[in-house]
């Protein structure tokens, strides 16, 4: 099986991330046009729960398979690797049939007491055959990344994703005549089905590549092909295993319990923001819309430059675990020099585009610049998301995931405890949230800065984020010049075309003279290499 360099698996699953980040827009816009803001409201009632119960059987589970997966292909045991799939499957599957059948108990309870609306019991039902498929695809895909081999990730996701778009519409669409609960449910099973698509694939794509790896192993047909399967007995398996599962457990449970923090903590949020609202004299259906209009269309602009960010944590864990398991720390400070950079200097022009050009881009996007001041307001501070994802990666490849958890903890904490005070203030309101938010992001990641520093003496290079922010001064004013001065059609989706690629043109090159991307930066781009 080939396995891509640090740069090339984050450029593969960035190419899927932007894809599937693309494609992600596409419901968005056409399924409120379908069922509606009220059906769109059940169907996102559920999915909270769904991202809980995920996070308990996945949180932590694939991201331990993929470090020890990485850490026994350094000492070169594959039959290692094996054990630990095996292990992780069973692990996973175990918990998914458990909550599985938690749900299915639930469902009406949670439907009438929890979430105060009978109808959201269809989707919940729809999304609890997900519980088990997620489980499954999950182990894969860190069992694919602990071997640096990107491909069957970024297929799957793609894949999962397409059937997924169709499906979606198709089957709300389709049940629409029997009211918008069922149409909502339909939506959910849309999902269900494309999840489905996605587990297909990447199981297709292991059995592909393990028969490869046979014929490689033995291409005599006269050598005997039981050896790399052999488990002694059952008492050496027992032996063989213990040990696996004690690590996959140690390194999976602190993880787990980070991402449940953020999961809960975004559940709380939801609550208590529009609670908040409330208190601060704003009607319900309005409260409701406004933060509708923060997580569902401000939110997801931020983070699609995140992309790059994801693709950086993913890459990140088993190339540092691999380094740490050889005690390379020059290794581990290039990869940590490596994804800093990348992170701050591809997310930077995009923060300056949703600054400037925030009011445009809402109007093109929803129709509606009623969002962009909410946009303006916290677009400068996406860089800190941004660079959040790589640092927390880090912390869990050298089997830190409770400083991590502790750290999100306490963002969670403050960030909730903000919204509370500012947000019910009728002088705040739903930007109250929003500060609350941007501290949120702030605090977590300078805790996660501090931490990694710490932990392996890494050396910050305060001079690239100073160019960087000069570059993304210059750009800004770029931006706006050529937006507001030069005008080259009426219609705004034109200039707003033209003036983000002059802005990204100007960005690139001062990036360029200014050190922060190198020509040999081009040259790990396979189309470029070529042609360099």
């Amino acid at each position: 099986m080939k396995k891509q360099s640090f740069i090339q698996g984050t450029l593969i699953l960035l190419a899927a991330g932007i894809i599937n980040r693309m494609l992600g827009f596409i419901p968005r816009i056409a399924l409120p046009r379908i069922i509606g803001a009220e059906g769109v409201g059940l169907y996102q009632l559920a999915y909270p729960f769904f991202l809980v119960l995920v996070t308990v059987i996945t949180g932590g589970i694939p991201l331990a398979i993929a470090k020890m997966v990485a850490e026994a292909e350094g000492e070169n045991r594959p039959e290692k690797s094996r054990l630990i799939l095996r292990t992780g499957l069973a692990l996973s599957i175990g918990l998914a049939i458990f909550f599985t059948l938690v749900a299915l108990v639930s469902a009406s309870w949670v439907s009438n007491v929890i979430l105060t609306d009978h109808r959201v019991y269809y989707t919940f039902i729809a999304m609890i055959p997900m519980i088990g498929i997620v489980a499954v695809s999950a182990i894969y895909r860190g069992y694919f990344q602990g071997k640096q081999n990107m491909i069957p990730s970024a297929l799957s996701s793609i894949f999962e994703s397409l059937v997924r778009i169709f499906f979606m519409l198709w089957f709300s669409w389709l049940l629409l005549p029997k009211g918008i609960a069922m149409a909502a449910a339909g939506a959910m099973l849309g999902v269900t089905v494309g999840e489905i698509g996605g587990m297909l694939a990447i199981l297709w794509q292991y059995y592909v590549i393990t028969k490869k790896d046979k014929k490689q192993t033995n291409p005599t047909p006269e050598q005997p092909a039981l050896e790399p399967e052999v488990i002694p007995s059952d008492t050496q398996g027992v032996k063989a295993n213990s040990p696996i599962l004690r690590r996959l457990l140690g390194i999976s449970i602190p993880v787990t319990a980070s991402r449940l923090v953020g999961s809960f903590s975004y559940l709380l949020e939801s609550i208590i923001t529009v609670r908040s609202l409330a208190l601060a004299g704003i009607a319900a259906a309005a409260a409701t819309a406004q933060y509708g209009s923060l997580q569902g269309m401000v939110v997801p602009l931020l983070l699609l430059p995140g992309a790059l960010t994801s693709s950086l944590a993913v890459s990140l864990v088993p190339s540092i675990s691999e380094a740490a398991a050889r005690k390379d720390l020059p290794t581990i400070h290039k990869r940590m020099h490596q994804a800093l950079r990348l992170a701050l200097v591809t997310g930077a022009p995009f923060a300056v585009l949703m600054y400037i050009l925030a009011v445009p881009l809402c109007n093109l996007l929803y129709g509606n610049a009623d969002t962009a001041p909410m946009l303006k307001l916290m677009a400068p501070f996406a860089l800190f998301i941004y660079v959040q994802a790589p640092l927390q990666a880090a912390l869990q490849a050298m089997d830190r995931p409770g400083r991590a958890l502790i750290n999100t903890l306490i963002g969670a904490v403050v960030k909730i405890i903000l919204i509370v005070i500012l947000a019910s203030q009728p002088e705040y309101g739903i930007y109250g949230a929003i500060i609350a938010i941007i501290v949120n992001s702030i605090l977590v990641t300078l805790l996660h800065g501090y931490s990694v520093v710490s932990l392996i003496s890494l050396s910050l290079r305060v001079t690239e984020t100073i160019k960087t922010l000069c570059a993304m001064v210059i750009m800004g004013a770029g931006v706006h010049y050529v937006y507001t001065s030069i005008p080259i059609a009426d219609v705004q989706w034109i200039q707003f075309i033209f003036a983000s690629a002059i802005g990204m043109v100007l960005y690139f090159g001062i990036s360029l003279l200014a050190g922060l991307i190198s020509i040999r930066d081009l040259d790990r781009l396979p189309f470029i290499k070529r042609r360099l």
